[in-house]
């Protein structure tokens, strides 16, 4: 394997309508996720991790790749599994 190929390991393409049903389904903003991701992650681990707005709307938007880190924030916050908002 190259550099290159470690590199991209672990980049994923985030599901973007699931994301963003599972936001209105809890009828949250953009930032009120953003919030509630940093409070999940606060609970579960002590740090005050979380993305910003424009990368969400990225996600929800575009599909934009994203270290599967991110994906794993953004489904703490929603309270489901990370493979729930993984592109197929």
């Amino acid at each position: 394997m190259t550099a290159t190929n470690n590199e991209e390991e672990g980049w994923v393409h985030p599901d973007g309508l699931s994301i963003r049903r599972r936001r209105h389904d809890q009828r949250w903003s953009k930032r009120e996720l953003v919030f509630a991701i940093s409070e999940a992650n606060f609970k579960a681990t002590g740090l005050r991790d979380t993305i910003t707005p424009n990368q969400l709307q990225g996600m929800e938007e575009q599909s934009e790749r994203v270290p599967y880190r991110v994906l794993q924030l953004v489904a703490r916050g929603l309270d489901c599994d990370p493979v729930d908002i993984l592109a197929e």
